[in-house]
């Protein structure tokens, strides 16, 4: 459970303490899954993208956690969704997931979809968006079927 306040905040331009933890969500992706298997993105490659980053900071102002919101079709993709090593467990993960949610149907967006792992280490990930009603679907866009991926959608509408 959350234990202290925060906010959340669209990135609208350098932020070093947000690429940080980018980076290094990154690092962590790469070196636990194969090139072909791992489809994170860089801060810059999600920027380059068209798509909005958001940071949720605690009361102290560190950022513990990030995700992104990509366009895609008459909806969004949910990409580089990180809450750090250090917070896991206190629901920031869920805070920012519901906040992208609402921003996404705000915007009027369809559906979200997102891409993540089938390895136990994102099992407590997969969990968080089956609680928010995502549902297992196809590959979408430029992703093709794997074993390592599990693909999602929600509908917004």
């Amino acid at each position: 459970m959350i234990q202290d306040c925060f906010t959340i905040d669209a990135i609208t331009g350098p932020d070093t303490a947000v690429d940080l933890v980018l980076s290094r969500h990154f690092a962590d992706m790469r070196a636990g899954s194969p090139e072909e298997s791992c489809h994170v993105m860089t801060s810059q490659g999600l920027r380059n993208s068209g798509a909005l980053l958001y940071a949720l900071r605690d009361h102290s102002g560190e950022v513990c956690a990030v995700g992104a919101l990509k366009p895609f079709k008459d909806g969004v993709e949910l990409k580089s969704m990180h809450t750090v090593r250090e917070k896991r467990g206190l629901g920031y993960g869920g805070a920012v997931l519901h906040s992208l949610l609402e921003t996404a149907k705000f915007q009027g967006a369809k559906a979200a979809w997102l891409e993540t792992g089938t390895q136990p280490g994102f099992a407590a990930a997969r969990a968080m968006y089956f609680s928010a009603g995502f549902e297992e679907c196809q590959p979408f866009g430029s992703y093709t079927a794997d074993p390592l991926s599990t693909y999602m959608v929600l509908n917004l509408s």
